[in-house]
């Protein structure tokens, strides 16, 4: 493992080539050699997050637990981002950048209500799914595209209150934007067992679930247990796998690899997806050991998996680890 000195610790990392950028720090950057750039801007407001596409040079900085964010192009601002004040400051701000099926590059969030998803061009803001909606009484939170952008995952939670799964056809939403409302694609039987903290999608169709100690229904056997991590079938609306994740609870962050993902419950692990097994961990690398998207504003910990899946940075107080993965 290796270390790269940081003047200040990072509040959000994003790869670029082999140097690391954070947004929220204004573009402070650094390379492999250990150089730290400076910030090529200045927000002069509290943003401590921040997301970008996977597909594209959209980036965004914005509260976890506030209302306010910024929609970057590069080193260029493009617009102002709001979303719904409506308990704001007890969970997560629902995000995610990404490009749909037909190349567009999209933000989706949640600018009026709590509980609406809205798909928007980035560039120009135009909203693509306008129209009447009945929409149910989730929190949206910690939102994720699939790869080719097809399907949206959302990991919110509910009135008890107990973290929830849900997917979306964002095909479908460009046509019928009440697709984004009710249950979508995701049974609700299929996840209602285990407390659901955190996701991500490993491919086009499958994502990966995982389950906190809480239980809502112990008679529940269709669901993913607690302290679970689920392998969900998208096209054929099944678990593909769901196996035990040891005792420790998974966190909120998700980062896949392949058929593996980075967990992140107070030190990154490594985990195989068919069987839950951990594959390498580094308890010696704290990060912040939150549970859950709402609730406590512990913050979330800042790491970033390199495009070739060999280095994961992460965030510290006084550096940034740089681990090559087995």
């Amino acid at each position: 493992m290796e270390s790269i000195p940081v003047s200040a610790a990072p509040k959000s990392l994003v790869w670029q080539g082999d140097e690391l950028v954070c947004a929220v720090g204004g573009g402070r950057r650094w390379g492999l050699d250990g150089m730290e750039q400076r910030a090529a801007l200045d927000w002069a407001f509290p943003f401590d997050a921040g997301t970008a596409s996977v597909s594209g040079p959209c980036a965004a900085v914005y509260q976890e637990r506030g209302t306010k964010g910024m929609l970057l192009d590069g080193e260029r601002i493009v617009r102002e981002l709001n979303r719904s004040y409506y308990h704001a400051p007890d969970y997560d701000y629902p995000l995610a950048l990404g490009a749909l099926g037909d190349g567009r590059e999209v933000v989706v969030h949640c600018p009026d209500e709590y509980n609406v998803l809205q798909i928007e061009d980035a560039a120009s803001g135009e909203r693509l799914t306008a129209g009447g909606r009945e929409p149910q009484d989730v929190f949206h939170s910690r939102l994720g595209l699939s790869p080719d952008g097809r399907y949206l995952l959302s990991v919110g939670w509910v009135w008890q209150p107990f973290g929830i799964a849900r997917v979306y056809d964002t095909a479908l939403a460009l046509s019928d934007p009440g697709a984004l409302d009710g249950e979508g694609l995701l049974p609700t039987a299929a996840v209602m067992s285990g407390e659901v903290t955190a996701g991500c999608w490993l491919d086009a169709d499958r994502l990966v679930l995982a389950a906190g100690s809480e239980e809502w229904d112990e008679e529940e056997t269709a669901g993913l247990p607690p302290r679970h991590l689920g392998v969900w079938s998208v096209s054929e609306g099944r678990w593909l796998h769901r196996s035990p994740a040891g005792d420790a609870e998974p966190g909120v962050l998700l980062l896949p690899r392949g058929d593996q993902v980075i967990s992140f419950p107070g030190h990154p692990r490594l985990l195989d997806t068919a069987t839950g097994r951990v594959v390498a961990e580094w308890p010696e690398v704290g990060v912040p050991a939150k549970s859950a998207c709402f609730g406590r504003a512990d913050p979330t910990p800042v790491a970033a998996l390199h495009p070739d899946g060999t280095r994961l940075a992460v965030a510290q107080a006084n550096r940034i680890a740089l681990i090559t993965l087995p």
